[in-house]
């Protein structure tokens, strides 16, 4: 795991070896133990800098520095990630006569491109951002993993190219604009984050998932490689499918255990990180060191089942209580997730990953598992609202009354079963599109919500801009058939890759941690996205073919207890240990003059909720995250141009 950075100009400037020492600088935190500069100021208009900061996993020599080259230096790699089957590409790689110079994993994909260019990446079975100079073409290629494990940014002008791991590196370049991207923030609101190739700066952008560039003075090409497809149905039995996942699976996490540094497991108690720690257990000639977190609110806490399958497999395990003022971390995450992140998961993520760091530098973890077997609630709310479509609209508009009616009498929770009921109704009842409903259920404000919390001349810009088609075209694309499948496909394309991927990649690397995940190995994710949804979720039970096919490896506590997910008690918290933080950001002068939001519908929001007359918590801690990212980092913020992290004080 590393951080990557570098430039391409393509007006006869040279690169400075000070400016990629800067934008090493800022990424240091993704790889501690090691810096490498490669430039190649060479040619008549083109000039090239390659950046990388190390982590050392796999050969923990000098000779696994990079950026690295081939035999003959005319193909140079700074790259992030593993490849877990680098053991067997290396063999091909040498009967075809290439020689290395290290024993790292990453060194195979500059012989593989040397012999097969671009098609190099279909080989690659793993999680990986990378960028190849090549010198001969006088190009780069840059890529990024199927799914999207491994983050990678760019901007690009006339005049300079330049990439990173993380956007704050591309920032150390003076001639890119630290301006906001309006319509970027628009689609924050709905998501929560902004989806890619979007960016919350105006010029710079994100290679999405399964994709690769070719930059060179010609221009940029974009290309995706690889779409997972749920077309093509492999039919069997239940208990061939039961075998040949858990044969995927156990492969998946046997690969996964390749380190030259220790390693452990998230475990939230949950069936996928539990089967990994299982799966772990008996590949390991010692006990597994496991990881979890949870909070003194027992509503939100899991650790009673962590703790169940520790003992079960007789892990070394360790545990973290995340108490209201762990928030005073919130700033400082800010910096580390380079644009507003709106899912609070990000702050018991960090902690989990911190503590986890004192005891390993790998850790292995469950996600990816909701998504192929279809284990989110939402599966079942989607099927089981197609069912009310036949229902008269006139006995649904009563349900959702007598619902909203309750609610306001009991005081709303944001985390129950009464809330998601009422989002339930209302959604069936506003919209009659299967989609269209779907959507509402993952956005965080609706368009009319937007436009309300807007001022004339903010609406007046974006509210023609339906940020809802983001998703809308996810959906209508896939190649699946049936409603369930088409929103997991949609979860694949969107909210696993924007929102879970990347408060995980970010927490671990603030912590230089290497996260890990079996269930995100693409041949297995390809294996069961050829499984009829019938049988992945049979009737309104999700995950039903998992915990068949896990049934001998788990107990049934663990299987067949109630999903929690990883939430926390933020909205609690709004009323109490942060009612007067929350207040002091966004009923300031300095949110009020940015001239974006309407102030009197903002304080009705933040007054229904700290008086439980609704639910209002990922909203404002939509808001509260975008504030203190303006505050962090657009012009005239209190970091700007700096490489430093924010802290309470400074706000």
């Amino acid at each position: 795991m590393c951080g990557i950075c570098g430039i391409m100009y393509l007006n006869n400037r040279l690169v400075e070896r000070g400016l990629l020492e800067r934008m090493c600088r800022v990424l240091t935190h993704r790889g501690p133990d090691d810096e490498g500069i490669y430039i190649w100021n060479q040619g008549n208009s083109l000039s090239i800098g390659l950046g990388h900061r190390r982590l050392s996993i796999i050969d923990l020599s000098p000779m696994g520095r990079q950026p690295m080259a081939n035999e003959n230096a005319s193909i140079w790699l700074t790259g992030n990630g593993e490849i877990y089957n680098f053991l067997q590409l290396k063999e091909i790689c040498l009967k075809k006569g290439h020689r290395f110079s290290s024993a790292t994993d990453m060194e195979v994909i500059i012989h593989l491109y040397e012999d097969l260019g671009e098609d190099c990446l279909k080989l690659l079975r793993g999680m990986f951002a990378f960028c190849i100079w090549d010198e001969n073409k006088k190009r780069l290629f840059l890529a990024r993993d199927r799914v999207g494990k491994k983050p990678l940014s760019y901007y690009y002008d006339s005049k300079i190219f330049a990439f990173a791991s993380e956007i704050k590196s591309i920032l150390q370049i003076d001639t890119v604009p630290h301006e906001l991207d309006l319509e970027s923030m628009h689609h924050y609101l709905t998501y929560g984050y902004v989806p890619s190739p979007r960016t919350m700066f105006q010029g710079i952008k994100k290679i999405p998932p399964g994709h690769y560039l070719v930059v060179d003075k010609n221009g940029l090409r974009a290309n995706r490689y690889w779409k997972l497809s749920y077309e093509r149905k492999d039919l069997r039995s239940e208990a061939e499918y039961c075998e040949r996942i858990l044969d995927l699976l156990k492969e998946s996490v046997k690969i996964r255990m390749i380190s030259d540094v220790p390693l452990g497991a998230f475990l939230s108690g949950g069936i996928d990180s539990s089967a990994v720690v299982a799966l772990m257990s008996e590949f390991s000639h010692k006990p597994v060191k496991t990881f979890s977190i949870g909070f003194e609110d027992q509503d939100y806490s899991e650790l009673s089942y962590a703790r169940l399958v520790a003992k079960r497999f007789g892990t070394d395990h360790h545990e973290f209580i995340v108490k209201p003022d762990a928030i005073s971390i919130l700033p400082k995450l800010i910096w580390y997730y380079n644009e507003p992140f709106a899912d609070s998961s990000c702050i018991p993520t960090y902690y989990l990953c911190k503590i986890t760091r004192d005891y390993v530098t790998v850790a292995l973890n469950g996600d990816g598992g909701d998504e192929s077997f279809a284990g989110y609630q939402r599966y079942r709310a989607i099927k089981l609202s197609k069912l009310l479509n036949n229902m008269p609209s006139s006995l649904i508009k009563s349900m959702l009354l007598i619902q909203k009616t309750f609610n306001r009498l009991r005081g709303y929770n944001e985390k129950g079963y009464f809330k998601y009921a009422e989002n339930f109704l209302d959604a069936v009842l506003k919209y009659p599109d299967l989609y269209k409903r779907y959507i509402r259920w993952m956005v965080y404000f609706e368009n009319h919500e937007k436009e309300a919390l807007y001022t004339k001349e903010l609406k007046d810009s974006l509210c023609s801009i339906d940020s809802c088609d983001f998703l809308l075209h996810v959906l209508e694309n896939s190649d699946a058939e049936d409603i369930v499948e088409k929103s997991i496909n949609s979860d694949v394309l969107s909210y696993l890759p924007e929102d879970l991927l990347v408060k995980v990649d970010i927490a671990s690397m603030a912590n230089s941690l290497e996260a890990r995940s079996p269930f995100l190995d693409h041949i297995l994710m390809e294996c069961v996205a050829q499984i009829p949804i019938n049988i992945k979720m049979k009737g309104f039970s999700t995950k039903y073919l998992l915990k068949k096919a896990l049934s001998k490896l788990l107990p049934k506590d663990i299987l067949y207890r109630r999903k929690m997910g990883f939430g926390v008690p933020v909205g609690r918290w709004f009323r109490n240990e942060m009612k007067d933080f929350l207040q002091d950001v966004l009923l300031s002068r300095t949110f009020r003059e940015r001239g974006l939001f309407n102030t009197s519908v903002l304080e009705k929001m933040l007054n229904d909720h700290l008086y439980m007359k609704r639910d209002y918590t990922s909203q404002i801690w939509a808001l509260l995250n975008l504030e203190l990212w303006f505050l962090t980092y657009l012009k005239g913020s209190i970091i700007y141009g700096k490489s430093l992290e924010p802290s309470w004080q400074m706000f």
